[in-house]
């Protein structure tokens, strides 16, 4: 109860706070990596102002033509890297993980980004460490930075929004007090939306409502030893979804994460403990009309540890041990009945994975101009579902999850346990005072997820509405390899990429000759090129990037469902005492390679080009506004790899279009 109304009273909160006079954050040195920082403003201020107009914090990485993003509504962006998504992208929010509680993924684990504090994001492509567990597909990596104080002992922001399409309303904001070494912060929001329309004026279902609170401290003593804890919730109502047969009017999440650390020797040691639950309710019926009522209740648990050691004993080395341990559980049951009061399905039957690791690394200049890394690790992963017997419907339509996965496997074992090695080494070699040479190998292990091994969606009528997991999946294996050739010179930047990930016992989703969707390993091969080129000059600056994925299924000779066509993103960017302007232009191909089998891909995809322009302009040395017009030529468009249109009040639409001409500001005060 606390939590809840802490939610609904925290714009009440920081609404009433005194404003102090605005500190300018210091300009900070950002990786290549990481996506879109503006010149001339500190990070911070970037990331505050591009979360105020954006639909929601993982929507700010389709600056990356490697991302694609996946819509089925307003709300729950699936990112895409690289064309593989779902269980082989780690998304993870400052070191840990939270997994959803939808099993049809209306809140992957990226919806969970706080939209009141715009953490910094980060994609990684290969393993340059394995602490978090090896890379598969990609990685998203969230990251809150702390308060920053220079001095004063209050610090904060304030940001009011609001978008003409879906009539969007935004109010966020955060407060912290404290200083450097000591601080305690209070930070949240709420955001909602209507449908928005399309750019032929047709409404698409994606209205929402998000509410969030979060209250985090931190204390670092004089010997270096620091605490820092966290507590937050999110609440999502009445979220609707044009790519699926029902909506969500409910989904709660709570965090709580504690980490601690020290220095010891050469370096420190970290300890990082969490825990995340979520409620998910979805139905067929609170937002829309339905002759026949159905309702999923569904929920997930999430407990993590994890131990590093960190040490660099001399200049050249630098070494990592560690070992986590992660628990989660899965329970999902699907109702019908004219009073809700029939059990049809035990979608995820109480599914436990436990997860322990252990991984070790060490990098090593060779060179003032050659550095080399490898890392081993260790995952026993072990999976089981103490529901699978339990039975719904009833008579002669009894069944259980089990007798599901018997009917259409012939497997009768639903306890499954994987011991999985994964390694890669790296090497930087800097030949040139303007040009690097960058090369992983890695050899990356996943287990299958719960939906991929346990799902049970049964319907006795229909086998075409069937989806059932294969407990008996082997793990993925990914062997990947990737060059890339960064440079810099003369206001110039560049950064030319190649990669290929041969996959054994790839995990693909498809339909069997009774068009039940089904699981089964195949060979797959995914390979592909990247480029990025940018110019500066301080005032003026623009950057090109391009993306080309190509993937196949080698024991089919047939193509992977749901590959992104070829991307190419372009912008033009103005700054000058303050303000900013930027035109993006996004590009896309046709996409003729699909697999209409498997039922991932509704059909081939149009190109399409979109023009975006925005701005950010200072009113006051604490008062900025912030604004956009996106989707400039109100174009119809959709992305290849969004989730197929089943709205009945825009049949013609083959995937969940975008918005049409959205005109996006907001208001932001600092102090």
């Amino acid at each position: 109860m606390p939590t809840k109304l802490l939610v609904r009273c925290i714009g009440l909160s920081l609404a009433g706070c005194t404003l102090s006079p605005f500190v300018q954050a210091e300009i900070e040195q950002v990786d290549q990596m990481l996506i879109r920082v503006t010149e001339g403003q500190s990070s911070e201020i970037a990331r505050l102002n591009e979360s105020a107009l954006s639909q929601e914090p993982v929507a700010r990485l389709s600056v990356d033509p490697s991302v694609s993003l996946s819509r089925m509504g307003g709300r729950g962006l699936e990112p895409v890297i690289r064309g593989q998504s779902q269980e082989r992208v780690d998304v993870l929010l400052d070191g840990i993980r939270v997994e959803g509680a939808c099993p049809n993924r209306m809140d992957p684990p990226t919806s969970r980004l706080s939209s009141a504090l715009a953490p910094l994001l980060e994609v990684r492509t290969s393993n340059q460490t394995l602490r978090w567990g090896p890379i598969t597909g990609g990685q998203v990596v969230a990251t809150t930075a702390a308060p920053v104080f220079d001095g004063s002992g209050t610090t904060g922001h304030l940001t009011v929004g609001g978008a003409d399409n879906g009539n969007g309303k935004l109010v966020n904001g955060s407060a912290a007090v404290g200083s450097d070494s000591a601080w305690l912060r209070l930070a949240g929001g709420y955001d909602e939306a209507d449908d928005y329309e399309d750019g032929d004026g047709n409404e698409v279902r994606s209205a929402y409502k998000n509410s969030e609170a979060r209250l985090d401290a931190a204390w670092k003593a004089d010997n270096g030893f620091f605490i820092k804890g966290l507590v937050s919730r999110q609440e999502e109502r009445d979220v609707k979804y044009a790519g699926s047969g029902m909506d969500a009017p409910k989904t709660d999440t709570d965090i709580m994460r504690l980490e601690l650390g020290s220095p010891l020797a050469n370096g420190n040691w970290n300890l990082l403990a969490w825990q995340a639950d979520v409620d998910h309710i979805m139905d067929n019926f609170s937002l829309r009309e339905s002759m026949m009522k159905m309702l999923t209740d569904s929920e997930t648990e999430t407990r993590g540890l994890r131990l590093t050691l960190d040490q660099s004993p001399d200049a050249r080395t630098d070494w990592a041990i560690g070992a986590d341990v992660e628990t989660n559980n899965w329970y999902a049951e699907r109702f019908g009945g004219a009073d809700l009061d029939v059990l049809t399905s035990v979608l995820w039957p109480d599914v436990d994975r436990d997860r322990f690791g252990l991984f070790a690394e060490r990098f090593y200049r060779v060179t003032p101009e050659l550095k080399l890394g490898g890392g081993v690790r260790y995952d026993r992963v072990e999976m089981s579902a103490a529901a699978a017997d339990d039975v719904f419907g009833s008579g002669m339509m009894a069944m259980s999850a089990a007798d599901a996965y018997e009917s259409i496997y012939g497997t009768t074992n639903t306890d499954v346990a994987d011991d999985n090695f994964s390694g890669f080494v790296s090497s930087d070699w800097r030949f040139s005072p303007v040009q690097s040479m960058m090369v992983t190998a890695s050899h990356s292990v996943r287990s299958p997820g719960v939906t991929e091994r346990y799902i049970a969606s049964w319907n006795n009528m229909d086998p075409s509405r069937r989806w059932v997991g294969n407990p008996a999946l082997d793990p993925e294996t990914h062997r990947k390899l990737e060059l890339a050739m960064p440079g810099q010179s003369n206001g110039w930047n560049w950064r030319p990429a190649v990669w290929v990930d041969q996959v054994n016992d790839f995990v693909l989703r498809t339909r069997n000759a009774d068009q039940v969707s089904v699981y089964r390993n195949i060979d797959a091969r995914l390979m592909g090129v990247e480029a990025q080129l940018g110019w500066s000059n301080g005032t003026w600056n623009t950057n090109s990037s391009l993306a080309s994925v190509r993937g196949e299924n080698r024991d089919d000779n047939q193509p992977l469902p749901q590959i992104p066509p070829v991307q190419f993103v372009q912008t033009l960017g103005w700054q000058r005492m303050g303000h900013a302007l930027e035109l993006e232009w996004v590009l896309a191909r046709r996409q003729d390679r699909v697999d209409l089998e498997s039922g991932q891909d509704p059909g081939t995809s149009p190109g399409y080009g979109v023009l975006n322009l925005s701005g950010s302009h200072p009113l006051a040395d604490y008062l900025s506004v912030t604004w956009a017009v996106d989707n400039l030529f109100d174009n119809t468009w959709a992305p290849h790899v969004s989730r197929a249109n089943t709205d009945p009040f825009n049949p013609e639409a083959v995937r969940v279009n975008e918005p049409g001409r959205t005109l996006r500001a907001a208001l932001t005060a600092r102090w």
